[in-house]
Formats: C-alpha cells, structure tokens, sequence
C-alpha cells in the first residue's frame, strides 16, 4: 500500500500510546489478526466514502481505535493516495538559539541595507499623468 510513511506511523504511536494507557484496548490491539496496514486501508477508506477532505486528530484516531475494537470488519482495498499530516515540530535548545541567531543576523542585514538605499541619491524620474474629462473635449 502507497501511503504516507509519517501517517502510519502517527497512527502507530497514539495507538501504542493509547494501549499502554487502556488495557483493555491492549488486549484487541494486541489481536494478531490485525496490523497497522490493514487498519491505515479501513481509515483511507473511511475518509474517501465520507466524500470531506480534512478531518480532526480525534476523528481518523477514533476511526483507528474503531478497526481494532470490531472483530468483524471490512477492511477495502487498498487506496492509492498521499496523506498531509500536521504536526508539531519540536526543536532543542540548541536549535532554538540557532534559529534566533539566524534571525538576528538577517534581521541586522536587512537594517544595514535600508540605511544604505537610504543615503543614495534617487535616480527615478517621477512623470506627472494628466487625466482629461469629458468635459475637456
């Protein structure tokens, strides 16, 4: 199945998350009849007979907590799709303070180059436009 690495494995953490939680999601998380595959195809399939294009984290988890709950299942077939997921991007300390450097310095750069172009003298020659009106024919 063609799908978004990054989704299957978000779904995969809530999941493995939600088990350590919950242990009586564990116990049909653990079911050996299911896989994170087969349960990424019901949740694609799910979203494409629903005909919307966005939905909640709660909305496709709960759909994902759903397939492993339901013995009897349909599971569809495979869908051929890219996923967008967002996410939260958690940057350390290090990166942090890189990151505020970065935009210190090209904060300086652009002020350095506003007080250059301020002392150059104008070279644009400012034309006048005279508009005429009906009564000037």
């Amino acid at each position: 199945m063609k799908t978004t690495d990054h989704f299957k494995r978000t779904i995969q953490m809530y999941l493995e998350q939600r088990a350590a939680e919950d242990a009586l999601f564990a116990k049909n998380y653990r079911n050996p009849a299911k896989n994170i595959d087969d349960c990424v195809t019901y949740i694609l399939n799910y979203v494409q007979k629903s005909g919307c294009n966005g939905f909640t984290d709660g909305e496709i988890y709960g759909q994902a907590v759903h397939y492993y709950d339901e013995n009897e299942i349909e599971v569809g077939k495979p869908i051929q799709c890219h996923i967008a997921v967002n996410h939260v991007v958690e940057l350390t300390a290090e990166e942090k303070a890189e990151a505020r450097q970065n935009a210190i310095r090209q904060y300086q750069e652009e002020e350095v180059r506003k007080l250059q172009n301020r002392n150059k003298p104008k070279t644009a020659k400012q034309t006048t436009q005279v508009q005429q009106s009906l009564f000037d024919f």
